[in-house]
């Protein structure tokens, strides 16, 4: 079931309290909003209300045995990219981004925020369908600039269906098939990154992911490094 609503402040917010709360939130349900006035990004940033954009969150109940939570963001970053490459007309290729966006060249066309509520995890998505935020000091892009964009609740019942896919893939074949198809769609390994947080930039070349999904960063002189969590930036982004 996808819920429409005209306006909030974030969805992710509202059904982490219903989580919170204790009201019951199936899984594959969505909340999709028209208008959010609070939306967030990683580590706290806000983020632009995407009037005209897609924005939703959906819950996933985590089970025993599965893959650890935090690799459901490639499982989410999978589905944006399928649901997003159906539409992308050539030469244009949307690549993934560690940890959570999905990008068209240097620009941004999506992001994604896993928050945890006990033992649920609300997968919050943003895709820019009509229009692009303006963010400072970096670049972003719209669907609508490359190519006649699907109305927001086609693109709501795609994503759905595709995340559903995705997951029903990671429980039952656990993480190695989605770490392969992740990097797949991911910039080609060797590709010059650079990785924060604050001013002490890492800078190196991107080494694959781990069996756990981290980033690998080859470094200048030779080592590698593992990064589990940070800002990381194509070198040429701005």
């Amino acid at each position: 079931m996808i819920e429409f609503v005209a306006e909030t402040g974030s969805t992710n917010a509202d059904l982490s309290a219903r989580l919170a709360s204790g009201q019951p939130v199936a899984e594959g349900n969505w909340l999709v909003v028209d208008r959010q006035l609070a939306g967030r990004g990683r580590l706290g940033r806000e983020w632009f209300d995407g009037s005209g954009n897609f924005m939703g969150s959906t819950v996933v109940q985590l089970g025993t045995g599965e893959p650890h939570a935090g690799s459901l963001a490639l499982v989410a970053g999978l589905a944006v990219h399928e649901a997003v490459s159906e539409i992308l007309p050539a030469p244009h290729r949307a690549e993934l981004k560690w940890p959570n966006d999905l990008m068209i060249g240097m620009a941004k066309l999506a992001g994604i925020l896993l928050e945890r509520v006990g033992t649920a995890v609300v997968v919050g998505i943003g895709v820019n369908l009509a229009r692009a935020p303006v963010v400072d000091g970096r670049a972003t892009i719209a669907l609508a600039e490359l190519t006649a964009p699907p109305s927001r609740d086609a693109f709501a019942a795609s994503l759905a269906a595709h995340f559903e896919r995705e997951l029903h893939r990671w429980r039952a074949y656990g993480l190695e098939p989605i770490l392969s198809r992740w990097q797949a769609a991911a910039h080609p390994v060797g590709t010059s990154l650079r990785v924060g947080p604050g001013e002490a930039m890492l800078v190196g070349e991107f080494g694959g992911l781990t069996d756990d999904g981290a980033l690998q960063l080859r470094l200048p002189g030779g080592t590698t490094q593992v990064i589990h969590a940070g800002d990381v930036f194509l070198a040429a982004e701005r």
